[in-house]
């Protein structure tokens, strides 16, 4: 993997999706940085494009969606796509997508267009709202009436400024950029289907900023879990989903089991479909795909129904709900492949009904007001006494010998006891 952030996506397939749906074929490779096995290409019958609905059954049924969207759909919440781009003209996404800030600026030449793959599959996955009547051609995102804000954070592989991006000094901290910026417009979800090997104090930062503004933050697991480079299986951390307060999410396969390439750590929350995913890509296509990006998006949508249907409800809590109401928990509750389980939307939305009638501060006669100084104390600045330390050893020094003094004092007191009561014994004898 490389150093800098980068998309995790796997090998997909492509067909057309012009006026008239062309056959199922390969298409090119979508950003192969953190690969797991490609998928075979096979040929198929004219696709429809009710195909690309029927593909999403499994989704859909997996995270009770038609259950969910009774209660929300995630109108009014922004959900900020931290990825390689995203096209706003795709019909499944036409009037949902704010174009932000490209961060890669500067690692294409001038006249490269970026090419917006992963992005738009991924924005897809959230908030695509279909087409045609009733929205019911196309693909349908979790949360389809939530807005989308496009924040270009990475370019893909086959991009000609994908090596200068990932070895740039100035491109270290985009992700860190991204999140400020995504926060500083509104945005109350973001989404990070990305992955990097270390982490930057300005990542940590841009990530305690955004929790402190009451923003969720998603992010993907990795896909490096297939490997074994400590003989155990145990795949590495990633980041920005390795850090504290983000929703680490795991890839599972039909069977709603770990994925085999999904990342499995202690940072992993939760999980979501990641195998065989049919999602939009630029220009009218659809994809198939594989990966914990995939995974993450769909979580991201889940946490843009609670957000809109709980618009005060802490980062926190909204985890809360999904781990508290995930299906398919491992035995035990909890492992290090799924987290607490598959995230279930109408459930994750029953969960927080229940969480917000609660709150994080602690209120009645017996709660500390927040506002207040803790024990009574006055407000303001902290006096701080330095103390003669020659001073301080001097009187250590002196405690030490009373302390010794004392305990020798006890000691002869002790022996002249033992004595006196031994010579009473001889004279009663």
């Amino acid at each position: 993997m490389l150093t800098r952030a980068a998309a995790l996506i796997t090998a997909t397939l492509l067909f057309s999706a012009g006026p008239a749906l062309g056959l199922l074929s390969a298409g090119p490779a979508l950003g192969l940085l953190s690969a797991g096995p490609a998928l075979g290409l096979f040929n198929a019958a004219p696709a429809l494009a009710d195909d690309v609905r029927g593909g999403q059954q499994p989704v859909i049924s997996t995270l009770e969606l038609k259950k969910a969207w009774r209660i929300s759909k995630g109108a009014g919440v922004t959900v900020a796509v931290l990825d390689s781009g995203v096209d706003p003209g795709h019909r499944d996404l036409d009037g949902s997508v704010t174009v932000g800030k490209d961060f890669t600026e500067g690692a294409n030449p001038p006249d490269v267009p970026p090419r917006r793959l992963h992005g738009t599959y991924m924005a897809s996955l959230i908030a695509g709202h279909g087409h045609g009547r009733g929205g019911r051609l196309g693909v349908i995102g979790v949360a389809p009436k939530a807005r989308l804000l496009s924040v270009r954070v990475i370019l893909e592989d086959e991009e000609p400024g994908f090596r200068e991006f990932n070895t740039a000094v100035r491109f270290e901290n985009v992700v860190a950029r991204g999140i400020r910026y995504a926060v500083d417009r509104g945005a109350r979800v973001i989404n990070m289907s990305i992955s990097k090997d270390l982490a930057t104090e300005e990542e940590r930062a841009a990530v305690r900023y955004a929790i402190s503004k009451g923003v969720v933050l998603v992010a993907a697991a990795g896909n490096d879990g297939a490997g074994k480079p400590d003989e155990t299986g145990f795949a590495p951390f990633s980041y920005p989903a390795a850090f504290p307060g983000v929703v680490s999410v795991g890839a599972t396969d039909r069977r709603l089991r770990r994925a085999t390439f999904s990342n499995w750590n202690s940072s992993v929350l939760v999980a979501a479909p990641g195998v065989d995913i049919m999602g939009a890509g630029p220009d009218d296509e659809y994809w198939v795909g594989r990966g914990t990006s995939q995974a993450t998006a769909l979580v991201s949508g889940v946490a843009a129904l609670i957000k809109a249907k709980y618009p005060a409800m802490s980062p926190p809590l909204v985890a809360q709900a999904m781990t508290a109401s995930a299906t398919d928990r491992p035995p035990g509750g909890y492992d290090t492949g799924t987290g607490f389980g598959v995230v279930n939307a109408a459930k994750a939305l029953a969960e927080a009904a229940r969480l917000a009638k609660h709150t994080e501060t602690a209120v009645g006669a017996q709660a500390q007001d927040p506002a207040r100084p803790l024990a009574g104390g006055s407000a303001g600045r902290i006096e701080v006494v330095s103390r003669d330390q020659a001073r301080v050893k001097v009187y250590g020094a002196i405690a030490l010998a009373a302390a010794l003094g004392a305990l020798s004092s006890v000691w002869a007191i002790f022996a002249l006891v033992r004595r006196m009561r031994r010579a009473q014994s001889g004279q009663d004898a």
